[in-house]
């Protein structure tokens, strides 16, 4: 059974309360509830059942339906006179009481499953004639009869016994995904203050919640890019920690299980958007919205799972990972997001050493943004390399222009400006190249609005 979480159609037995009136004088009130034998045995009740009152000392018919309850109530009926009261509901078979007089006690009826038989007034005066409730045609139960009731019963404890399962699931899945999401914030705080160990430890608790629920149904989205962000989480933790570890087998260690974790992390960020992607959209406004949601949540955790997978774990997953992006940045509404993500593709596909492509991304990012300097000098840096590997002297020229431009641009503190320095010095020593005052080619064209 396909549930979206927080949308899942629980199928139950219960419908609204509908209460009783006041009685009027001469009339007094009739009540009853229409249950059903469970697998179990026990009694559950009947939503939206047929209940049909005629009486029969003098022409007289009401009727009405249960409500979520099974409970059923009629008021203003004339204390003097017989009734016969009649319960019927599809795939069930009906039940009879006679010789019901107003003002008594509660009346129960039980029905089983069946046909969806509802009894004619003439086949329930019928029966009440006889002082017992009981089918108006005399007769024993037929064998086509029977096989039909036993199949009906059959299906309706199936029915019964997965409404049962899925209550139980959606109780594992809403405590699951409470306590998960807990735990995944303190997590999110002891790594924020490079607390790496407690940070681990939250991790951990966090997938431990988010798998317990993925358990009880495999088929929750939502779950699985929360689990992502927790093994990603959990992944920067061990390689943060490996950096600060002074012993050898530790910090290969930290390393290993980062690894693990980012590989883990893009997997399970992947297959969160393949199950969102093979869903068929809801129609309903608020759960297209809770859908949409959950869907650009899942295409932005692949995202950031995928840069850390393919600069960490495999570079030959490069392709991957630009896809993940594009994806992310074709939906992405917000323009600092957008430039973020625009920038951290670019850096995902540079440590990757494909350095043309990232060449194109970073250039991207210049139009917008002419003097950003992490995109000047890694243009400059990738020229650089792909000159260097074609011995190509033009490319060579624009590294230099886009790594002075950098080095005009930046603070003095950014890490990269004494290697763009140290690069503009080798190109003047070794390939006679100095940086050119005005390069078309080192300053993009601005796109227009």
């Amino acid at each position: 059974m396909r549930r979206n979480y927080f949308n899942n159609a629980i199928l139950t037995l219960t419908l609204l309360l509908v209460g009783a009136t006041a009685a009027l004088a001469q009339t007094g009130p009739m009540r009853g509830v229409v249950v059903t034998k469970g697998a179990d045995g026990k009694d559950t009740p009947v939503a939206e059942a047929q209940i049909d009152v005629y009486r029969t000392d003098l022409p007289g018919k009401y009727n009405t339906k249960t409500n979520k309850k099974g409970e059923f109530a009629f008021a203003g009926l004339p204390f003097v006179g017989t009734y016969v009261i009649t319960a019927s509901a599809p795939n069930f078979s009906p039940d009879i009481l006679a010789n019901i007089r107003v003002g008594e006690d509660e009346k129960k009826l039980t029905i089983s499953a069946g046909d969806g038989k509802r009894y004619t007034e003439a086949e329930a005066k019928t029966a009440a004639k006889g002082g017992a409730a009981k089918p108006a045609s005399g007769g024993g139960e037929s064998a086509a009869d029977k096989k039909k009731r036993e199949e009906a019963e059959a299906k309706n404890r199936e029915i019964m016994d997965k409404n049962k399962k899925v209550e139980e699931s959606n109780a594992v899945l809403n405590r699951t995904f409470k306590a998960g999401g807990e735990a995944l914030s303190l997590g999110n705080t002891a790594l924020s203050a490079k607390n790496y160990e407690e940070a681990k430890k939250h991790f951990s608790a966090s997938i431990a919640q988010y798998d317990e629920g993925l358990a009880a149904d495999a088929e929750q989205p939502a779950l699985l890019t929360n689990k992502a962000v927790a093994l990603k989480g959990r992944g920067v933790a061990n390689f943060n920690n490996s950096t600060v570890v002074s012993d050898n087998d530790a910090k290969s260690a930290a390393l290993e299980a980062a690894r693990n974790d980012f590989r883990a992390a893009a997997e399970t960020a992947t297959k969160a958007v393949d199950m969102l992607k093979a869903q068929t959209p809801p129609t309903d406004a608020a759960a297209q919205t809770s859908y949409n949601s959950n869907k650009f949540a899942a295409i932005s955790v692949r995202a950031e799972c995928m840069r850390l997978f393919v600069t960490k774990v495999d570079a030959s997953q490069v392709d991957a990972g630009i896809a993940a992006y594009q994806e992310y940045l074709a939906i992405e509404i917000d323009p600092a997001k957008k430039s973020k993500s625009q920038l951290d593709l670019a850096g995902m596909i540079f440590d990757a050493n494909v350095f043309d492509k990232a060449l194109a991304e970073y250039q991207k990012v210049l139009v917008d943004q002419p003097d950003n300097p992490e995109a000047l000098v890694r243009c400059g840096m990738a020229l650089f390399n792909l000159a260097y590997i074609a011995n190509d002297k033009i490319k060579f020229q624009e590294a230099a222009n886009y790594l002075q431009r950098f080095v005009e641009k930046a603070p003095d503190t950014h890490p990269f400006k004494q290697d763009a320095v140290a690069v503009l010095d080798t190109l003047k020593k070794e390939q006679n190249v100095k940086p050119e005052k005005a390069n078309p080619k080192s300053t993009p064209t601005r796109r227009k609005p």
